[in-house]
């Protein structure tokens, strides 16, 4: 009984169906060209059916089973809505309505990551084509939203420059104290080494000093000898060699006066003046014959005996 009832009910809800329907006017097809339309609410009434289009046949790309051409399919329908879309938006500013086109942000193309990225005319279909939902994984579309390797850019010297301060030059090593921490054990024991080794060089110093002035360092040999001689610098070795003249100086006189004999010269000795202007003609020499030639020289000769100049 309940069978036939649930028939009756069908056959009663399809009848009432068919009878509104055939109230209802026949529907209208959206025109080809938005040109065509007068109306602004038509207008208004098509752009919103071409969004609800999109909107469907964006939610049917997003899953990837639907094979790969039936997805290229979509993803142009869906390029061609959009491209459609914009017509109606400019015939709606033209007949006096709203500027969808400033208020409605376009949609952004983005990689399989989320980021947002700019794929100009890709694939070679225009300026503006889009790839939505698995498209975007599709052969040959994956590689289009792989950025490129980023190139080094070397940098300039007034760059390496500007990015140096006080740190670069280790003026703040310091204020966290962990490196005097850590060198404070390294810094004792060199320290150390190094006082050490001076009462070491002072001690052969002195006891190389002492020889020298008493003439014994001159005299033996040896490793005490060589090890006083590593030790004596260049000013300490004038001020030894200086006390060592003095001293012979001093036992010279004492010889002197213990023979208590006076020195006498059996020939005339020169002056100081007399010294000075040797010395200095025999400078003259030496610079004349370093840069005068020989013929020069001669001439030079002749030219002093002719005049009856002496020198």
């Amino acid at each position: 009984m309940a069978r036939n009832e649930e028939k009756a009910q069908s056959m009663l809800n399809r009848f009432i169906t068919m009878k509104q329907e055939e109230k209802r006017k026949p529907r209208e097809r959206r025109p080809y060209l938005a040109s065509e339309c007068r109306d602004l609410t038509d207008a208004e009434r098509w752009r919103s059916e071409i969004l609800r289009e999109i909107g469907a046949k964006v939610a049917e790309i997003q899953n990837e089973g639907l094979g790969e051409h039936r997805l290229r399919d979509l993803n142009d329908e869906i390029n061609k809505l959009l491209r459609e879309r914009s017509h109606w938006e400019r015939r709606i500013v033209e007949l006096g309505g709203r500027d969808y086109s400033r208020s409605s942000n376009a949609p952004l193309m983005t990689d399989l990551d989320g980021n947002i990225v700019a794929v100009p005319n890709p694939s070679g279909r225009g300026p503006g084509y889009r790839y939505f939902g698995a498209a975007r994984k599709l052969p040959g579309v994956r590689e289009l939203f792989d950025k490129p390797p980023e190139m080094r850019k070397r940098r300039t010297r007034y760059e390496i420059h500007k990015r140096i301060n006080a740190g670069y030059y280790g003026y703040y090593d310091d204020e966290d104290g962990v490196l005097e921490r850590l060198e404070a054990p390294a810094e004792k024991r060199m320290r150390e080494e190094i006082v050490s080794e001076w009462h070491r060089v002072e001690r052969v110093r002195r006891e190389a000093m002492k020889g020298v002035v008493s003439g014994e360092v001159a005299a033996a040999g040896g490793h005490s000898g060589e090890a006083a001689r590593e030790v004596l610098f260049e000013g300490v070795e004038e001020e030894v060699e200086e006390e060592r003249k003095r001293e012979e100086e001093k036992r010279e006189r004492e010889k002197g006066e213990e023979a208590g004999r006076e020195f006498v010269a059996h020939v005339p000795l020169p002056d100081e003046k007399e010294i000075e202007r040797m010395v200095l003609e025999r400078k003259k020499k030496e610079l004349l014959s370093k840069y005068a030639s020989d013929s020069l020289l001669v001439e030079q000769e002749e030219a002093k005996e002719m005049l009856n100049v002496r020198r």
